[in-house]
């Protein structure tokens, strides 16, 4: 029972790291997101309550908001711009992105997009039967060519077996393993991390990922819908 009058812990607060190592949540969506309202506000408030270091903001089909958010510093923490993109065969993550990518895009064509930004393919949620995920065939098949950098192998809104299934695909593949809250509310944010050495650019980060340490825990909360503004993205 905590003492009268003690603050209540935040449920995603992270522990004090190493000197040289970072908090990451690689996987998070915000109001540029079709189907997320979370504000700059919202964001910043949670960086600050759960300690999280850099968040990777990986809108659905968006790059604008990350950038914005990137530029601006007004998070309190690193952002690296991200976008999760809907391929013809399920999702592909892009990190340290400079441009929005298309829509529909076949697989492979994603990841080379990627890499020709000088970014990182990641997989978001891999064998998660719930989600737009690839399926094990196209994985293998974009792994077999050299085509992916790394996989998540903990998402917070992802079952404890399709979890465990994917640290084995990495594992078993020599692919430096992520881990995101995948969260499209604020409450979300921070509840699945990596603590990694810090880094300086993209494959710096991809290198810092091979000896990652996974933190969090499985949340998928109700999102909370309350009347509420939410500024225009319209035109950004």
């Amino acid at each position: 029972m905590a003492e009268p009058g003690a603050v209540a812990r935040h449920p995603h607060l992270a522990e004090p790291v190493a000197p040289g190592r970072v908090r990451v949540d690689l996987h998070l969506h915000t109001m540029w997101s079709g189907d997320s309202q979370t504000t700059p506000d919202e964001l910043s408030d949670a960086v600050r309550a759960t300690g999280i270091d850099v968040l990777c903001v990986t809108d659905h089909g968006a790059v604008a908001g990350a950038q914005r958010l990137q530029a601006s510093g007004e998070l309190g923490c690193r952002v690296i711009v991200g976008q999760e993109v809907r391929t013809a065969a399920g999702e592909i993550i892009g990190l340290f992105l400079t441009e929005r990518l298309s829509f529909g895009l076949k697989p492979e064509e994603a990841c080379e997009a990627i890499r020709a930004q000088g970014g990182i393919s990641y997989v978001p949620h891999p064998f998660d039967e719930l989600r737009h995920a690839l399926t094990a065939d196209v994985l293998g098949r974009l792994t077999a060519a050299g085509l992916i950098d790394a996989v998540e192998v903990f998402n917070a809104k992802s079952s404890e077996g399709a979890n465990r299934r994917a640290a084995r695909f990495a594992a078993d593949r020599g692919l430096a393993g992520g881990a995101g809250s995948d969260s499209h509310e604020p409450s979300a944010v921070g509840a699945a991390f990596v603590e990694i050495p810090d880094f300086g650019d993209a494959w710096s980060f991809l290198a810092a990922l091979r000896s990652a340490t996974v933190r969090g825990h499985r949340y998928d909360a109700a999102r909370v819908w309350r009347p509420r503004i939410v500024p225009s993205t319209s035109t950004s």
